[in-house]
C-alpha cells in the first residue's frame, strides 16, 4: 500500500532563506514521550507554539493518511487534550468534532499537551487501522507514524517542524530522518513528518551505498530470528537491479527500510524516503527472504512514483477531506510493474518466473474483481468503500496495463524507448517539488511519446476494455491463452478468499467444503499449521498444487473472535491452464529481436 507525501510548501522555502536562529524559531516544536514501563499504551505529546491567529483556533488530527485509503480518525485515540498560555496557565478548549479541538484563546495559547493511545492494541468499534500505518508501544520497541501522534493548528500544515523523542536510553532509533546534535528530527512540514515513520527499540542495523545514496535497514525481531545484516545481504542484488533500472543513480540521497517482525503478518507501507514492514517473525530462509525482497522491490520503487512524478493533488495531502487521484495507475500500477521488471532485466528472476507472475495478476483480475471498473475510476474512488472493494486490482490490472504500455512504447519506437525511458524523462522534467497537472497528464504523456498512446490511455486506463494481452505479447514471441486443458486432475481447496479490512476471509465455498463446517466470512489464519499471509501464500499454494485430490488438510480459522481448526479434503477438477503465458518456440527473428530489447535496460 503507499504514502503520497511530498516536499515543502512555500512557507518552508521562505524559511530556508532566513538566518538559522529565525528558522529555528519558526518551527513548531513537538516533544513525544513514551515510557513503556509506566504505560505501554499511550504517548504524551507536547507542542510549543508561536503566537496563533484566529485562523488557528482549531487543532486538527488526521482523518486519514496518504497511501492508506482507509478512515483513521485519529481523534478517537486522544485521551486528554489541554492548552496553556506562556506562563503555564490552563486555557479552555473543547472537542468540536471527531478530529478537531477548538482553542478558546488561540492568541494566548503557547503550548498544547495531549495523551494519545497507540493504535495496535487500542480497541475501536470500526475502521481498525492497518498495523503498518499505526502506532505501537511495547516493552522493548515502539513504532511511530506521524499521523497517529501529531496534529497541527488549522492552516499550518505547511509550517516546518521539529520533533524530540523521549524514550528508554537502551533503545536505538531508525528513520529516514537524521536527528541533529540536540536530538531533534526536522521535517519540512506536516506532510514530511507523516512521510517519515520511526522505529525504535531493540534494533539491529545495517547499511550500504547505492551510487551516492545511503541505504539503511533497521530491524526489530521479537526473538532475534531476523537480523538486519543478513536481510540486507539478501536484498542487495534487488537494490543493485533497481539502481541499474534507474540509470545508475537513485533520485534520493538517503533511504531507510524499517522492519518489524513479531507475531502477525500485516504488510508494508511505502513512503518517499523509507518503507515500513510489519511481518510475522520466522527464520530467514532463501524462500522467506525472497518474499520479503519482492515486497521491498515494490516499496523501494516509490522513490520514482510518486516521489518524483505526481500531480498537485499529491503535492500537499488533504488530511481532513482526502481527494483521490485518477493517476493511481501510475503510483501503484507502474510501481508494481517496475518491481518485477527490474528483477527480470537484471537476471534475478527467469522469464518463466516473470510470466508466472503475469499469470497470477491476470487470474486475480479476471476472477476476483469487477473487470468493468476502470483504473481512473479506481483512483478517484480509492478513499470510498466502492473503490476499496476493487482496490487490490491496482496491483493486478494496474501492473498488467503498465506492462502493455511498455510493450506498446517499444513497438512504436522500434525498440528504442520503453516505459522505463519515459519514466526517467518524467523524473527529470518534474521531481519532488514540481507536480504535473492532474487533469492534463494523459495528454502530456501522449505529447511526449506517440499519438497512439492517447488511444491506449482512453481504452485501457480511462475505460476498462479487455487488455490486448495476446496481441501485444505476440510482438515479443510470447503466447497468451485464456484457457488450455491439459487432461490432468488438479487439487483445489474448493473455496474463494480475499482481503477484507486487513484480513483474509472466505468469500465462496464449494458444497463439499461447506460440509466440513466452513462458512463465508470465516477469517483464514493457517493451512496445515502454516500461517496465511503475503509471505507464505505462494508456498501454501505450491503445496496444494503438489497434492492430490481427496488428500486431507486442516485449516485454522477465526469466527466470532474465536479460533478453531477445521478438517477437510482437497477437491479435484480437470486441470485447465487459464490466463497462461509461455514463450513461443516458433517465434520469428523479428519477435525474438524485440524480445531481447524488452528483456534488458536500454
Amino acid at each position: 500500500m503507499p504514502a503520497f507525501l511530498r516536499p515543502a510548501a512555500l512557507a518552508f522555502l521562505l524559511a530556508g532563506a532566513l538566518p538559522a536562529l529565525a528558522q529555528s524559531a519558526a518551527e513548531l516544536t513537538y516533544t513525544i514521550s513514551m515510557d513503556p514501563a509506566a504505560n505501554s499504551n499511550e504517548f504524551q505529546v507536547k507542542l510549543e507554539l508561536p503566537k496563533l491567529g484566529k485562523e488557528q483556533a482549531i487543532y486538527q488530527f488526521a482523518a486519514t493518511a496518504p497511501g492508506t485509503y482507509q478512515v483513521m480518525d485519529m481523534g478517537r485515540f486522544v485521551r486528554k487534550f489541554e492548552a496553556f498560555d506562556a506562563k503555564g496557565k490552563a486555557l479552555p478548549s473543547k472537542q468540536v468534532s471527531t478530529n478537531q479541538w477548538q482553542l478558546e484563546s488561540p492568541d494566548k495559547t503557547r503550548e498544547i499537551r495531549y495523551t494519545i493511545a497507540e493504535t495496535w492494541d487500542t480497541p475501536v468499534q470500526e475502521h481498525q487501522i492497518y498495523h503498518m500505518c499505526g502506532s505501537s508501544l511495547e516493552a522493548d520497541h515502539a513504532l511511530l507514524n506521524g499521523q497517529t501522534l501529531l496534529g497541527y493548528p488549522q492552516g499550518w500544515q505547511a509550517r516546518p517542524l521539529r520533533m524530540k523523542l523521549n524514550y528508554p536510553k537502551a533503545w536505538k532509533a531508525g528513520s529516514a530522518l537524521v536527528p541533529d546534535a540536540q536530538g531533534y528530527y526536522h521535517a519540512k512540514n506536516y506532510d514530511h513528518a507523516v512521510d517519515s515513520p520511526i522505529l525504535l527499540g531493540r534494533l539491529t542495523e545495517a547499511s550500504t551505498k547505492l551510487g551516492d545514496a545511503d541505504v539503511a535497514l533497521y530491524c526489530y525481531s521479537k526473538t532475534d530470528l531476523v537480523k538486519a545484516e543478513p536481510l540486507l545481504n539478501h536484498m542487495q542484488k534487488m537494490l543493485g537491479a533497481a539502481q541499474a533500472f534507474l540509470g545508475g543513480q537513485l533520485p534520493v540521497k538517503r533511504y531507510a527500510f524499517l522492519y518489524h517482525f513479531e507475531d502477525e503478518e500485516h504488510g508494508a507501507w511505502e513512503h518517499s524516503y523509507s518503507s515500513e514492514y510489519t511481518l510475522e517473525e520466522r527464520p530467514l530462509t532463501p524462500e522467506s527472504a525472497q518474499a520479503i525482497t519482492d515486497m521491498a522491490a515494490h516499496e523501494f520503487f516509490h522513490i520514482v512514483t510518486p516521489l518524483n512524478i505526481h500531480s498537485e493533488i499529491i503535492q500537499q495531502f488533504n488530511f481532513v477531506n482526502p481527494t483521490g487521484s485518477q493517476h493511481l495507475w501510475l503510483y501503484e500500477g507502474v510501481t508494481e510493474w517496475a518491481a518485477h521488471t527490474m528483477q527480470l532485466r537484471s537476471g534475478l528472476i527467469s522469464l518463466d518466473e516473470y510470466l508466472n507472475t503475469l499469470h497470477s495478476k491476470e487470474s486475480f483480475e479476471r476472477t476476483r474483481t469487477d473487470t468493468t471498473y476502470s483504473l481512473t475510476r479506481l483512483g478517484l474512488n480509492s478513499f470510498a468503500d466502492e473503490g476499496q472493494a476493487q482496490y487490490m486490482n491496482i496491483y493486478q490490472r494496474g501492473a498488467l496495463t503498465a506492462t502493455l504500455l511498455d510493450l506498446r512504447l517499444l513497438q512504436l519506437s522500434g525498440g528504442k524507448r520503453g516505459l522505463r525511458e519515459v519514466l526517467l524523462e518524467l523524473t527529470r522534467l518534474y521531481g519532488p517539488d514540481k507536480p504535473f497537472s492532474e487533469q492534463n497528464f494523459f495528454e502530456e504523456f501522449t505529447r511526449m511519446t506517440y499519438p497512439e498512446i492517447g488511444d491506449f490511455f482512453q481504452r485501457y486506463v480511462k475505460n476498462a476494455e479487455p487488455l490486448p494481452l495476446q496481441e501485444y505479447f505476440a510482438s515479443v514471441g510470447i503466447n497468451y491463452s485464456r484457457t488450455r486443458a491439459t487432461g490432468k486432475q488438479e487439487a483445489r481447496l474448493g473455496m474463494g478468499f480475499g482481503p477484507r479490512e486487513g484480513k483474509v476471509v472466505i468469500t465462496q465455498l464449494a458444497p463439499e467444503v461447506r460440509a466440513c463446517g466452513l462458512a463465508e466470512g470465516d477469517e483464514l489464519l493457517a493451512y496445515q499449521g502454516i500461517s496465511l499471509g503475503p509471505a507464505t501464500m505462494g508456498d501454501i499454494m505450491k503445496k496444494i498444487q503438489a497434492s492430490s485430490a481427496g488428500q486431507a488438510y486442516e485449516l485454522t480459522i477465526r469466527r466470532g473472535g474465536k479460533e478453531q481448526k477445521v478438517a477437510c479434503k482437497l477437491q479435484g477438477r480437470p486441470e485447465v491452464k487459464r490466463f497462461h503465458f509461455e514463450a513461443d518456440p516458433t517465434a520469428t527473428p523479428a519477435q525474438l529481436a524485440l524480445r531481447q530489447v524488452w528483456l534488458k535496460n536500454l
